[in-house]
């Protein structure tokens, strides 16, 4: 896979590179000494509160500067607050924002949420709720439902919050942070990822439409699903229109599991796992073999300055989310968000001192043992 500088995602949509500073009606305080990075967030549902956690530790050290953002469902849902906070008052406020942004949250999902934790349950094992009588109903009616059917009206509660918080007029005219949301295409089951100059409330929620829980987001003409099934995110957009070779992907669906599932709960957490994981297994594979090839000289000198050499980070979940089940993931408990916040902010202070000084030297994963592991797990 080549990473050439300036190559356009979609020919008929606009290269946001090619955007003045001017089109942005709100300036942001930022720090002149700050690093350049770009940040991939994954979605995950209520996991995303560690996402959160994560910017809001970034935000608060402000040693990095955000060029770009891609991300998907829930990881969607904290770029838009972060970049439009951003916009409003710099990095403090888009702390500000995304505060707003997941207290809404909790507001709303004590009305709707089909996991609610009960006042005693404080510790990790109460919060999944696996057992809870609402979430085995939700999940008997969604197996035997569609939202066509269930929810013929096509309410979905995300949309207010989103439509509250975010003035997607302002939004998209401001380059300043570059977005990318992931979506799946229906139709075709191909990912699109919307821009900046794109991005409205209906892209948004395209790209946390669960199929079993909402109707397809009709954009133009085309229908769309979660973005997590063809690019959790995708990467390729900040490979092709930032300029920091950095990436820091934020990781919310936990990657390795040393135990084996047994029970149905924990199989189906696991299948869940897998899936929302494998597009971007996929291409941090793809990147991992352009590095191989560019670090052992298999390019020509001449097309090096063609090519993006990437710098890749990243703050993973598999022990801080890994007793957390799938129904966790619709718990919207006040005191279960500001939990996972504090493990994210927790993951990225020690992110933060450890690996801080290598942005933009060197990656800080191990690109050929994580992900070009050939060998046994890769025959037949």
């Amino acid at each position: 896979m080549y990473f050439k500088k300036g190559m356009t995602m979609d020919p008929n949509q606009p290269n946001e590179n090619e955007m003045s500073e001017a089109t942005c009606p709100v300036y942001d305080y930022d720090y002149d000494d700050s690093k350049p990075m770009n940040i991939a967030i994954q979605g995950g549902g209520a996991h995303g509160a560690f996402a959160w956690g994560i910017l809001d530790k970034i935000l608060e050290d402000a040693r990095i500067d955000i060029e770009g953002i891609c991300a998907t469902s829930a990881g969607s849902m904290n770029a838009v607050a972060m970049a439009y906070g951003r916009m409003q008052g710099g990095y403090e406020g888009a702390r500000q924002l995304l505060d707003t942004f997941w207290k809404k949250i909790s507001e709303v999902g004590a009305i709707f949420s089909p996991v609610k934790s009960a006042p005693w349950n404080t510790n990790g094992d109460s919060w999944n709720q696996d057992f809870n009588p609402g979430f085995a109903l939700f999940e008997t009616m969604t197996r035997l439902l569609s939202p066509y059917q269930f929810n013929p009206m096509n309410f979905n509660p995300l949309r207010n919050i989103v439509e509250e918080v975010i003035d997607f007029d302002v939004l998209r005219r401001c380059p300043r942070t570059k977005l990318y949301i992931s979506t799946t295409k229906v139709r075709t089951g191909k990912v699109r990822v919307f821009q900046t100059s794109e991005i409205s409330l209906d892209v948004v929620l395209a790209s946390a439409c669960l199929p079993y829980l909402f109707q397809a987001v009709e954009i133009n003409g085309e229908y769309y699903w979660d973005g997590g099934y063809m690019g959790n995110p995708a990467l390729f957009p900040l490979l092709y229109h930032t300029e920091s070779r950095d990436v820091l992907i934020v990781h919310i669906n936990p990657m390795i599991r040393e135990e084996l599932p047994t029970t149905s709960m924990d199989i189906m957490n696991r299948l869940n796992e897998i899936t929302f994981n494998s597009s971007l297994l996929k291409e941090m594979r793809e990147i991992a073999l352009a590095t191989k090839m560019f670090e052992e000289g298999w390019i020509k000198d001449e097309h090096k300055s063609e090519i993006k050499h990437m710098l890749l980070h990243s703050i993973r979940a598999d022990e801080k989310l890994k007793e957390l089940s799938v129904a966790s993931k619709f718990n919207t408990d006040w005191k279960f968000l500001t939990h996972l916040k504090e493990l994210g902010r927790k993951a990225a202070q020690e992110w933060l001192d450890t690996h801080f000084e290598k942005v933009g030297e060197e990656s800080t994963i191990d690109l050929r043992g994580q992900f070009q592991d050939l060998g046994v797990d890769h025959v037949g």
